[in-house]
């Protein structure tokens, strides 16, 4: 029993480090390859999950195999535009200046009912308002609408706006993340300060966040 823990264990903290290393993807964004390979090493790895008779290399062995082609692959996808589109395919333009391309529509085996329920999920419910729709390799949707029906920005009325900045959590439940600190521009000796303020302890904080101008964004921990 305890035999058969311990590779399960191991098989799977080898299926993790796969994953990360092939990438921060959602299933529904990974490319045909990518699909392939997650499926292959779950199969490979519930074999010697099940069988304690198969010697546990055996059962790795295909596993680093299958994630070796992987990485040599997506390496070969980065720097060679042909096998990266042999691969991965290339994205279809659906709808072209406003006009649906029928032969698109055929080529890529998507129906007109598919194509307006991809437009509804971006909000668009009537297809003359879109200029380009272009169907991702990945299977998304991404529409251009025409100018006339894209929202005001904030240059396009003349309005002045503050630069963009990013809140970076420096206290995300409980524990003080210092690496954000210091790429917020600040330190530990402003932390103290800004949990002195508050009187608090980083115990007491579910999120602290802050952004470069000094701006903070604070939640205490509700009591449990």
């Amino acid at each position: 029993m305890s035999i058969t823990v311990i590779r399960t264990a191991l098989l799977y903290g080898l299926l993790i480090l796969a994953v990360r290393l092939m990438g921060k993807r959602q299933v529904a964004e990974m490319e045909p390859t990518e699909f392939v390979v997650t499926m292959l090493l779950a199969n490979l790895a519930a074999v010697p999950m099940q069988d304690n008779g198969l010697p546990l290399v055996s059962g790795v062995a295909p596993i680093f195999t299958i994630l070796g082609l992987e990485l040599i692959l997506a390496v070969l996808s980065m720097k060679l535009l042909p096998v990266r589109r042999l691969l991965n395919g290339v994205p279809t333009m659906l709808i072209r200046e406003g006009k649906i391309d029928q032969k698109a529509l055929a080529v890529s085996r998507v129906s007109l009912d598919e194509l307006q329920q991809k437009l509804r999920e971006k909000d668009v419910f009537d297809f003359t308002q879109v200029r380009y729709a272009i169907l991702e390799t990945d299977g998304e949707l991404t529409v251009m609408l025409d100018p006339k029906y894209q929202n005001a920005t904030a240059k396009d009325v003349g309005a002045k706006c503050s630069p963009a900045v990013l809140y970076y959590n420096v206290i995300s439940d409980g524990v003080i993340l210092r690496d954000n600190l210091q790429l917020a521009g600040f330190d530990d000796l402003w932390l103290k300060k800004q949990l002195h303020v508050r009187n608090c302890s980083k115990n007491d904080i579910f999120l602290l966040a802050v952004n470069p101008l000094g701006d903070i964004q604070f939640v205490k921990r509700e009591k449990r």
